[in-house]
């Protein structure tokens, strides 16, 4: 847990002395400096971001700019990096420590998102989240796994929210790219 939690302060710290890295041109001048292992890298913040609890979005942007020639790529290793991460919080989050952090801080969100899932559109509810692009998708995987909702269920919510909420992100800001940019 004193690993993430620092991990958390450091990026935390990082976005307040640097807001501008955390930005989709900030992540992805980063992206750039790898060349040769572009994809490699993309990939892994992908899944290694969901241990930080900072959204997706910013990296899929990021993506976008970064590989205006190929959305279907970007949207490929965006979704696969969103599953992994999805299911690693699902199955770990009381050894990453997440536990402690959401009861302490938020008890009656987490109980209304609990209720939410034991119910029988509890399914929809997760696809739904999973594609409001203003809430924390890392928050009902918690949910969802501390619950023990049905692991296919919940992966298949979280794969129709978030590729339809990608998609979006993934297409219209190539149209954008290709069809608004600067001559």
């Amino acid at each position: 847990m004193g690993i993430w939690l620092s991990v958390i302060v450091a990026g935390v710290t990082a976005s307040f002395a640097y807001p501008q890295a955390l930005t989709p041109q900030g992540i992805a001048g980063f992206l750039t400096r790898f060349q040769g292992q572009i994809w490699l890298v993309y990939l892994a913040i992908s899944v290694l971001r969901g241990f930080t609890l900072l959204p997706s979005t910013p990296l899929v942007i990021a993506g976008t700019l970064l590989f205006p020639g190929q959305p279907w790529s970007v949207l490929g290793v965006s979704i696969f990096g969103i599953l992994i991460s999805s299911t690693m919080i699902y199955f770990f989050s009381d050894v990453l420590g997440f536990t402690a952090y959401f009861e302490n801080r938020k008890p009656e969100l987490i109980h209304r998102i609990k209720r939410r899932l034991e119910h029988p559109t509890g399914f929809a509810f997760v696809a739904g989240w999973a594609f409001f692009p203003l809430v924390p998708t890392d928050l009902v995987c918690y949910v969802a796994g501390v619950t023990r909702m049905n692991y296919l269920l919940f992966i298949l919510a979280i794969f129709i929210g978030e590729l339809i909420l990608c998609s979006a992100y993934i297409f219209f800001g190539n149209y954008l790219i290709n069809n608004v940019g600067p001559a």
